[in-house]
């Protein structure tokens, strides 16, 4: 397994683009990496880099080789967890790419459910839109991605999903917190902070506001659902979320709740967990995967 060390090596210097940024990442000399890279470069017989003014970037020979190192890492990762799960052990990293929704409540409660039983394992969450929670999929950054409506990737190859819908989120005193259930309209009438274009919940909320021509004039926009549930709580406005990111309907300790809207107004959407199509997970992300998918299922409403 000596020769994994090189290729992390080589990994590390394709993620950086920098020879001295790898090394210094590596705990290496600059000269001692260069030469190992050199090496292997010699043993293939071709140049696995382009040597820039400013860094090193892959060519040809070198996008090929690094997808067999990527291969052989997660393989060697995945044959490790298998061996140590054999002892009753349950040790490394699940590396994890979300949609925000699942970074209030859901990945939390369920990471730390899951230490509780296995306290050895690391996770690594990286909170991504579904394009960039894909390519991380695809550059081998992460194992599992969860993420809404992912948009259709050959790539992604999905375990479980389950439908869910748009709620309304307010303070438990707004006028609008006394209903069961909301029309759009409804709550369009009321000042609006909105999560901008790029997530799945204001797309949902756009689609069915042009179906029924509909203004949507948000007061405040923003890229961060805590931002936007701190000006709730502060204006008294309205935001959205799907349901699995959403405040009970109860209430949460800061006083939030959150309404379903009827969903003749805005259909479901899919939130889907996957994996990089044909890259096997290791014991550990199978295992933490198979609980996400009991949750999931658990928490769909249609």
């Amino acid at each position: 397994m000596r020769h994994l060390k090189v290729w992390r090596y080589i990994d590390e210097v394709a993620r950086t683009g920098s020879i001295r940024q790898a090394a210094e990442r590596l705990n290496v000399t600059a000269s001692a990496l260069n030469r190992r890279l050199q090496d292997v470069e010699t043993e293939l017989g071709t140049p696995l880099f382009d040597r820039l003014p400013r860094g090193v970037r892959l060519n040809a020979a070198g996008e090929l080789l690094i997808r067999h190192i990527r291969d052989q890492i997660a393989d060697t990762s995945r044959v490790r967890s298998q061996i140590e799960d054999l002892s009753g052990f349950r040790r490394g990293k699940i590396a994890l790419a979300c949609s925000h929704a699942l970074a209030y409540r859901l990945l939390p409660e369920e990471i730390a459910a899951y230490r509780a039983d296995f306290p050895q394992v690391r996770f690594d969450v990286r909170i991504l839109g579904h394009g960039q929670a894909l390519d991380a999929l695809t550059e081998f950054d992460v194992d599992l991605a969860v993420v809404f409506r992912p948009s259709p990737s050959p790539d992604f190859s999905v375990i479980a999903a389950a439908d869910q819908p748009l709620v309304a989120i307010m303070r438990r005193d707004h006028p609008l917190a006394a209903r069961a259930t909301l029309r759009l309209r409804d709550c369009l009438a009321h000042p609006l902070a909105l999560p901008d274009g790029n997530y799945g919940g204001r797309q949902m909320l756009a689609e069915a506001a042009a179906r029924r021509s509909l203004p949507v004039e948000p007061a405040i926009e923003s890229n961060s659902f805590e931002f936007l549930r701190n000006v709730v709580l502060r204006e008294n406005a309205v935001t959205f979320q799907i349901a699995v990111g959403a405040p009970p309907a109860e209430g949460d300790a800061d006083g939030l709740v959150s309404r379903p809207i009827d969903t003749r107004d805005v259909p479901p959407g899919r939130l889907a967990i996957g994996q990089l199509r044909g890259r096997p997970l290791t014991v550990a992300a199978a295992k933490f995967a198979q609980r996400l998918v009991q949750r999931l299922e658990g928490a769909a409403t249609v």
